[in-house]
């Protein structure tokens, strides 16, 4: 359990100011007041989920390959060359007239306000797998990179806070088995939908494109058809540091994933293994940047339907 807390969250906390010192708070019992938004918001621990049977949570001190070797040349064949990383665009506003706050001061995480009303989350990610199967789509730096397809190195407690922030209804993660009986029983993680998009350069060109078109459903043969919502992954206190703040568990690399995870902040909320003979979802080549591309990942809420 100590390598969990190896990050100590207090140290970002020094370093960032007085928008880090906002998102840092909420785990206390008090409300924290958010300067961006005009309605003060809470953003409270999520209870424990219980995992399966046996597992052992994973060590987010394990760094892995950050990006697949370069495939080798067949005998008498060129080796394929080396694709060159496409840039960050600049920041995809929706409308000239939306409102741009910047909620970290020194990294790249932005609230967008539509003259509408709507709010979008948007932060900078980078390519790290562009071939095989998945697991997760998104991951924190130097945790899943052999099964996700981006990478960001901003703290998953900032992008669940900045969610909160602009309104999201956070739900709970999957649950894998019945926390009165311990027997076997799935429930799919819930919480407010959200719509996740990608924006990008190809070969001089920017687009705007859903995440799911990178997705490949391998039963249907179709980009994937699921979408995203905010389970918001769960909080748990470090036994050996009892002063420090909650650690959020999505920092082991489950951020926005793909196969069922009790530790997603976005999961979906459909049964998906995570079993390798059993993965569902692989990688499209065709359609992601080279490695080491820069992507502005989009989060979008989507209204619930009124009952």
């Amino acid at each position: 359990m100590k390598s969990l807390f190896v990050a100590t969250i207090s140290v970002v906390v020094l370093g960032a100011g007085l928008a880090v010192a906002w998102i840092a708070k909420p785990f206390s019992s008090k409300p924290a007041d958010v300067p961006v938004v005009s309605t003060p918001v809470k953003l409270e621990p999520q209870p424990a989920e219980p995992s399966r049977p046996g597992e052992k949570p994973p060590d987010s001190s394990l760094a892995f390959a950050q990006f697949p070797p370069p495939k080798a040349a067949r005998p008498g064949q060129p080796a394929e060359p080396e694709l060159k990383p496409e840039p960050l665009p600049d920041l995809p506003q929706a409308d000239p007239k939306s409102k741009l706050t910047q909620m970290l001061k020194d990294q790249k995480l932005y609230m967008e306000k539509l003259p509408n009303g709507d709010v979008r989350i948007l932060f900078p990610a980078e390519v790290c797998l562009r071939e095989g199967l998945l697991e997760v789509f998104l991951c924190k730096k130097n945790t899943k990179e052999h099964e996700a397809i981006l990478r960001t190195d901003i703290d998953a407690r900032f992008l669940h806070a900045a969610l909160i922030a602009a309104g999201a209804t956070v739900g709970k993660p999957v649950q894998f088995l019945n926390p009165k009986t311990s027997e076997q029983e799935y429930k799919p993680a819930s919480g407010q939908k959200v719509r996740v998009l990608l924006h990008y350069s190809t070969a001089g060109k920017t687009q705007t494109v859903p995440a799911q078109e990178w997705i490949l459903d391998k039963k249907t043969k179709k980009p994937m058809a699921h979408d995203w919502v905010f389970a918001g992954s769960r909080f748990v206190k470090n036994p050996d540091r009892p002063n420090d703040p909650d650690y959020y568990c999505a920092n082991n690399g489950e951020v926005i994933c793909i196969s069922n995870f009790v530790d997603s902040m976005l999961d979906l909320p459909v049964e998906v293994s995570r079993e390798a003979a059993d993965l569902q979802f692989d990688a499209i080549p065709a359609k992601i940047p080279p490695l080491k591309s820069q992507v502005w990942v989009i989060l979008e809420l989507v209204p619930e339907k009124k009952k």
